[in-house]
């Protein structure tokens, strides 16, 4: 599994792609959310784990621009921010785990196993009818060969007209 971590934490991010490596995961490691945010849109990962804590951008606000760019990645809160109002505002920005910190390593690997399992591979959820396919996953539909992408409800309520 492709993993970005992000923690600007430098001595505990070595530790974690080690651990992750060492369990067969792909780790790779930024230590700022311009830069996690950078990465993520220029490649595919299966899990992101995030720190909160971090300069500049703090991970919910790179959380927040994720999911406003649709990236549906997983997202593993990693962060010494350990509150319940900390917790909430991460799973209610999309984060799908919240592990903070201090932590047991064994634990946080735990836990992408988990992730992994959950979210593996998502099972085709198609309707046809003839050569007309409507890929309930990616919101498109299919004639034959030709694909066209649908618009969501949001996009026609944004521009005024319903129906």
């Amino acid at each position: 599994m492709r993993v970005l971590v992000v923690d600007d934490e430098k001595r505990l991010t070595r530790h974690v792609v080690s651990a992750l490596t060492e369990a067969g995961h792909d780790p790779t490691a930024v230590h700022d959310g311009e830069t996690a945010i950078g990465k993520a849109a220029e490649t595919t990962f299966d899990l992101i784990v995030l720190d909160v804590g971090l300069p500049g951008i703090d991970g919910f606000e790179v959380l927040k621009r994720l999911r406003a760019q649709h990236n549906l990645t997983r997202v593993l809160m990693l962060t010494a921010r350990g509150e319940l109002n900390d917790r909430l505002t991460g799973l209610q920005l999309g984060a799908d785990d919240y592990l903070p910190k201090p932590f047991a390593m064994q634990e946080l690997v735990a836990r992408v196993h988990a992730l992994s399992r959950r979210f593996a591979e998502a099972p085709e959820i198609a309707l046809r009818v003839g050569d007309l396919t409507f890929d309930l996953a990616d919101s498109s539909v299919h004639r034959g060969t030709r694909r066209s992408a649908l618009l969501s409800p949001q996009h026609y309520q944004r521009r005024g007209s319903h129906g």
